[in-house]
């Protein structure tokens, strides 16, 4: 075969496959739908759309079709402005427009006969009913989950802050406790709808994160709780390129940079003066001066690390405003323990004597 022809012929393929992947793959992006409209109802096409995200600056144009609709696929999770241009039309702008991750977020606009250097700003507005799609699904923020006792990555018999713990990291599951129909106990047991446990599909950014091996453990290839944006569970009657699950779709969204210089620090921590002594012990026959105590062992545990995002900027040089952004996070988790005692119940002098 000619070189040239060889050539051709695996770019075409690579070309197909990349095409395929792209079509199959689980997506970690929201859409944008709806129609524009004139005030007697009837459709306006090619109007200028254009979606702005506010953290990144990111514009995402499009326009309406012919019947007037108008899609916005593919926007990464956060806040955007929307905004529609239409001549002889007041400029239309809806500020502050939440999409989050596998939702189709319906906005149809109606727009009001003006001049185009006019404006109608809406900064809220009452959710449209569900018609997008059919799945039953729910969406959980970082600031969230971390109102939740997430410190669960505990041994099955163990107990939050227990010694025998596999690694207290923070644990984004725990977002299944606010989910109707759904249970954990740690990562061996993970219930939605009735479904086997542990039956679930974890993804990072859309793409497969499930520990595959042993599902019970999924810490051990987990995102760090602080670098997570939101987690996005899909319950059932979710679409098929959302399949491999039973139990749940999980779908993680990480954090970015934006153009603001963000960061943030941490540190989730057991020690044991802040716990409560072992039941009939005395430290008094350890140490004399904590007589009347109970014995309190040796618990040490710290989650901690911090978060740094912003935009790339090289005094003089370059300015990543707009265009260029860096997110870094660092989590590390330490335990030191102490366990030595046991206590029994012998009988009193009474029992002894038999009364």
């Amino acid at each position: 075969m000619d070189g040239g022809v060889l050539v051709k012929t695996l770019v075409s393929a690579v070309g197909v496959f990349l095409l395929a992947s792209a079509a199959f793959a689980q997506s970690d992006r929201g859409t944008i739908t709806g129609t524009i409209s004139d005030p007697a109802g009837a459709v306006i096409a090619s109007a200028s759309i254009e979606a702005r995200n506010t953290a990144t600056g990111a514009l995402y144009p499009t326009a309406s079709s012919g019947t007037g609709n108008y899609t916005i696929a593919q926007l990464p999770a956060g806040t955007y402005d929307l905004s529609v241009t239409v001549a002889g039309f007041k400029k239309y702008v809806r500020q502050g427009l939440q999409v989050e991750v596998a939702e189709t977020a319906r906005i149809d606009v109606a727009l009001e006969v003006g001049s185009s250097t006019e404006s109608i700003t809406v900064e809220a507005a009452a959710p449209l009913l569900k018609t997008e799609g059919g799945e039953v699904s729910h969406n959980v923020a970082t600031e969230t989950l971390d109102a939740l006792p997430i410190l669960t990555l505990t041994g099955a018999a163990a107990s939050i802050g227990a010694a025998n713990s596999l690694g207290n990291i923070r644990n984004p599951l725990a977002a299944v406790q606010l989910l109707p129909g759904a249970r954990i106990s740690t990562d061996a047991i993970l219930r939605v709808n009735g479904m086997p446990s542990n039956s679930q599909s974890i993804n990072i950014e859309g793409q497969d994160a499930t520990n595959g091996f042993f599902k019970q453990q999924n810490q051990v290839n987990q995102a760090g709780m602080e670098a997570i944006q939101e987690v996005a569970i899909q319950t059932s009657n979710f679409a098929a390129e959302y399949g491999q699950a039973g139990g749940g779709y999980f779908n993680y969204t990480m954090k970015s940079g934006s153009n603001q210089l963000h960061g943030s620090g941490y540190d989730y921590f057991v020690n044991e003066v802040l716990n409560a002594g072992t039941p009939f012990t005395d430290a008094g026959s350890l140490n004399p001066a904590k007589e009347g105590q109970h014995i309190r062992n040796p618990l040490r545990q710290n989650d901690y690390g911090f978060t740094l995002g912003g935009p790339v900027t090289i005094p003089k040089l370059y300015s990543g405003h707009d265009r260029t952004f860096f997110f870094f996070s660092f989590e590390q988790f330490r335990q030191s323990a102490f366990i030595s005692n046991t206590y029994g119940i012998v009988p009193t002098d009474a029992q002894r004597n038999g009364v």
